[in-house]
Parts: structure tokens; sequence; C-alpha cells
């Protein structure tokens, strides 16, 4: 049985997550930007209502992963706003301008975030080297990386996500996602050794998670 994170982008998707065996939320909004930060009042209603984990995404827009000084000031604000909730992580991850992990602004982000957990989000595909990206978001004190291999997806990326299990060596979570469904989680674990895994589990191409995927996940 495998450890299962569901990407959510909309209470009604955590709800589902939640009542449907998943490990952890991964909260957001801006389903079409591939997720942003979600409004305060979200996340505190939603905390009342579940309580598995929940890591918020903080993420000022969409596109690239370069932000000014305004966004990175807004992205420090929004992570104190949110960790009065009694949430159990953040999710974030700041490139500078030529594709490397940003190390300054990523570890004020996760001194700020502490003692609650960072997972960097899949900036790192577009991240410049697979060992050095590695290496970096470690010390920047991240416990996890959200990645599919700095490829379009899981299935291409499994020659390097195995990779990355390896050079990891238990001192950060690889945490597989990009394209995983039921239907290639199997696969995707045997051959690279990974143990937590990120989905929507939406199927239908809407924007709500899919309770039985959720089960065919985790039952994967």
């Amino acid at each position: 049985m495998s450890k299962i994170e569901i990407a959510c982008f909309n209470p009604e998707s955590a709800i589902i997550a939640f009542e449907n065996g998943a490990d952890r939320i991964e909260l957001c909004d801006g389903l079409s930007e591939g997720g942003t930060t979600p409004a305060f009042e979200t996340v505190k209603q939603l905390r009342e209502k579940i309580n598995i984990p929940i890591f918020v995404m903080i993420r000022p827009r969409g596109g690239d992963f370069t932000y000014s000084d305004l966004e990175f000031e807004q992205m420090k604000s929004e992570l104190i706003q949110l960790k009065s909730l009694h949430i159990d992580g953040f999710v974030f991850g700041i490139l500078d301008k030529n594709e490397k992990v940003n190390t300054a602004q990523n570890k004020t982000l996760v001194e700020l975030a502490s003692p609650l957990p960072c997972t960097f989000h899949r900036a790192f595909d577009r991240a410049k080297t697979l060992e050095d990206s590695l290496e970096n978001v470690i010390e920047c004190g991240f416990t996890t990386v959200l990645t599919s291999g700095q490829m379009p997806n899981v299935s291409e990326g499994k020659e390097n996500l195995k990779t990355l299990v390896a050079l990891s060596n238990g001192r950060i979570e690889i945490l597989v996602g990009g394209g995983l469904r039921s239907a290639n989680i199997q696969e995707i674990r045997e051959y690279t050794h990974a143990v937590y895994f990120h989905s929507s589990a939406i199927t239908n191409g809407g924007s709500f998670a899919d309770a039985d995927e959720i089960v065919a996940l985790k039952n994967s």
C-alpha cells in the first residue's frame, strides 16, 4: 500500500481525499496555473473539517518560479499568516534567473516555516542538473521534493526518479508526482523504490478529485 498525497485545488477535493484514505493533502488554488496560494479563509475552514496533514502551497502566480522582490515579500507574508492556522507544512520552490535553486530565498522561507516541514515543488523539474539541484534543495532544509524526475511525467522520468531515490539516501523524501495515476503507480513504485506518491486524482478533465481513483491509488 502506497502513501498518497492528493493535490487539491478546492476544499471539495480535500474532503473527498480525506474521506477516501489519502495520507496528506497539498492544498492550493489555481488549477489552470498548476497551483497557487489558497485563500486564508479556505484553509481556515478546511482545517476545522479534516484532521489529516494539510500542506499549503505558497505560490503568488502561475508561470515561472523566479519572483520579484514584491512577490517574495508576498510569499513571506502569506506563509506567516497561514502558519497561524495549525496546518502541517508548506509547499513552494524558487529558482533564480538561471533556473537554479535559489538557495537564499528558499532558506528564508524554510526558516519562517519552522518547525513545520516544507516540500520543494515541481519547480525542481525546471531546474538545471539533477544531482546539484537535489543537493541544493537538501541544503535549504526541505524535508521533501516533489518531482517527475525532471521530465514531463513520471513514466518518462522513471530513470531519473530511481536515481533521485538512490541519491537522496534517506536525507530527503522523494515525492513522486506528475502524470501519476492508479494505472501506473505500481510500475513506478517497483521501478523507483519510492514510497510517497502525489496525484490530483482528477480523472475526467474536471476540477475535483475522484473518490474511486484515490482508493485505487491507495490500494495499488
